[in-house]
């Protein structure tokens, strides 16, 4: 069954190896050192340089549209034959933004609700990054229920970082 999974950059390694990952999305700062997994693939591996923010700031990078096609044009060329891993600094926001983008758009028949509440039982800090959700929705015509739906769930528990989890495409 075909999984997504979020960590935090201290557990990129260890998690890629416990899951057996095929493919790594990373959301990090444009600049940021990540080291790509032995076992991954350089064409299997997205580094996509954004900051977490949610409105422009000096000297730093806000989400544009153009990463979130970038984000699901690579998600949808996912075999899902092994799972599938985000990962940003902390694996809280930016990480737990795109895996939920990622759930939306390979399954568009599930219901935004039900993915946030899979989101949010699967990862108690999880805290999408709004920008991320706005365009996606937009992106993916999802008439706001996507926004609406991480809205719902609210902001995660605080934590410096969070702790690695899995999402499944499939569930209620």
């Amino acid at each position: 069954m075909p999984t997504l999974h979020v960590c935090p950059l201290s557990r990129l390694h260890d998690t890629v190896t416990a899951i057996r990952a095929s493919h790594v999305v990373s959301l990090m700062s444009v600049g940021a050192e990540v080291e790509r997994p032995a076992t991954i693939a350089a064409e299997r591996h997205l580094f996509i340089g954004v900051s977490d923010i949610v409105e422009p700031r000096e000297g730093y990078v806000l989400a544009e549209a153009a990463h979130i096609e970038q984000l699901l044009t690579f998600v949808r060329t996912w075999g899902r034959e092994s799972p599938l891993l985000f990962h940003c600094w902390a694996g809280i926001s930016r990480s737990t933004a795109a895996a939920y983008i990622a759930a939306c758009a390979l399954k568009p028949e599930r219901d935004e609700t039900a993915i946030a509440a899979a989101l949010r039982e699967a990862s108690p800090s999880a805290t999408p990054n709004a920008r991320f959700i706005t365009l996606a929705d937009d992106l993916l015509g999802r008439q706001g229920r996507m926004v609406d739906a991480i809205r719902a769930i609210g902001r995660g528990a605080e934590a410096m970082e969070g702790t690695p989890f899995m999402l499944q495409l499939n569930g209620r």
